[in-house]
């Protein structure tokens, strides 16, 4: 019996894909549920996985061509009595010099391409992995457990791979992706659409920082997460947006729509570009539950796991350049919201205090804002009240 394997359903909001991996060949033998090929859309990547074990019998649809919803991309036929899924030499094809040295201990471990993949562009040990599928075998699923429970930070972007030192005037020609193209698409309209201007203070640190040095070993016994900046800075946000709702309104055709909920936009780095997962009712969350939150959302966007319904609406966008070393930038709004808030890297200046000089850890925000919601003055007192609250980080939890 011939089974067909089909283009996953795509939302209303996605027209089509590009089909960009097959992970198996015509003749390879392939377990149910096993991933066969990623199709990438707009907004995510879509994983095409067998829908029964049997062995592929032909393969329909070409790497790098569009598919609509449902389309069939290949066919799968019965496996024969005593096939069985290709085991190790899955793994020795890895490049990664780390995957491979521990191929003896792994022989009798399956690795799905899925998982195999990531464990490759991450330089993981799969010894060190617990699989949870059929026979222990190891799933993508179990690689991203492996990252979160072990708080791993991604590895810096791969290079483009060109010979910068040949005597040859070389260049190379990289189809864009597909989020790479919206990414584009948006940042135009941003820019076409709207009236942008930015607006800069700075904010000392210290106070938080001490905060946090101070409970950081307790809070992270308590709560499973570490403490970090993120989760002081989405709570001042909700904070000020509350006392200027119209950095959290959007404007739509010639209505202003004022939200009374605060989605927070969450700008993540990924493979695959820049995402920005919601924090849904942030206003509404502890600090441990946004430090957890942000933090899968940071494993997810690195397996390409970040659904579509997590990254479609949010009021207002927090982005941090300072994890790449950037002392200041203008942020870009993401429409149709009508403000950004920018942080960047913490740097030790000399600051006059009390008529004395003294040394303290500041950090450079900008706000990006709307300027057809937004006046100066409240885009400037809105900036203000961030940089108070985070000032005096109590008022943040005592809500003052």
């Amino acid at each position: 019996m011939t089974i067909k394997v089909n283009v996953p359903s795509f939302p209303e909001s996605v027209a089509d894909g590009t089909l960009v991996t097959w992970h198996k060949q015509v003749g390879d033998v392939v377990e149910a549920e096993e991933i066969l090929a990623d199709v990438e859309t707009d907004k995510v990547v879509f994983e095409v996985p067998a829908p029964s074990d049997g062995i592929i019998e032909s393969i329909l649809i070409k790497a790098g061509a569009t598919v609509l919803s449902g389309e069939t991309l290949a066919t799968l036929g019965e496996v024969e009595a005593g096939a069985a899924p290709k085991p190790a030499p899955a793994i020795v094809e890895q490049r990664s010099a780390v995957a491979t040295e521990t191929l003896p201990d792994q022989a009798e471990t399956f690795v799905t391409p899925a998982a195999r993949k990531m464990i490759e562009e991450k330089s993981l040990d799969a010894k060190q992995i617990q699989g949870t599928g059929k026979g222990g075998s190891i799933l993508k699923e179990d690689v991203i457990k492996h990252l979160e429970s072990s708080n791993q930070k991604p590895p810096p972007a791969a290079a483009i791979d060109i010979d910068q030192n040949s005597s040859e005037r070389l260049e190379k020609r990289v189809p864009m992706t597909r989020l790479r193209k919206r990414v584009a698409e948006r940042l135009l309209e941003s820019q076409s659409n709207a009236a942008i201007l930015t607006t800069f203070n700075e904010v000392n640190m210290q106070p938080v920082m001490e905060l946090r040095a101070k409970y950081k070993e307790a809070f992270e016994k308590k709560h499973g997460t570490r403490l970090g900046f993120m989760s002081f800075f989405v709570k001042a946000v909700c904070e000020a947006l509350k006392r200027f709702p119209e950095v959290n309104a959007s404007i739509d055709g010639d209505d202003i729509v004022y939200h009374g909920y605060f989605d927070i936009g969450i700008a993540v780095g990924s493979p695959r570009g820049l995402v920005v997962p919601i924090l849904r009712d942030a206003d509404q969350m502890s600090l441990a539950e946004i430090e957890a939150t942000i933090r899968d959302f940071g494993a997810r966007a690195q397996a390409g796991k970040l659904s579509i319904e997590e990254m479609t609406g949010g009021t207002f966008s927090v982005t941090n350049g300072g994890v790449f070393g950037s002392l200041m930038s203008t942020p870009i709004i993401n429409p149709p919201q009508s403000g950004i808030l920018g942080m960047h890297k913490i740097q030790e200046r000399p600051m006059a205090e009390n008529g004395q000089v003294v040394i303290r850890p500041m950090m450079y925000l900008a706000h990006s804002y709307d300027h057809r919601i937004v006046d100066g003055r409240g885009a400037v007192l809105f900036l203000v009240a961030i940089k108070e609250l985070l000032e005096d980080p109590a008022r943040i939890l005592l809500d003052l």
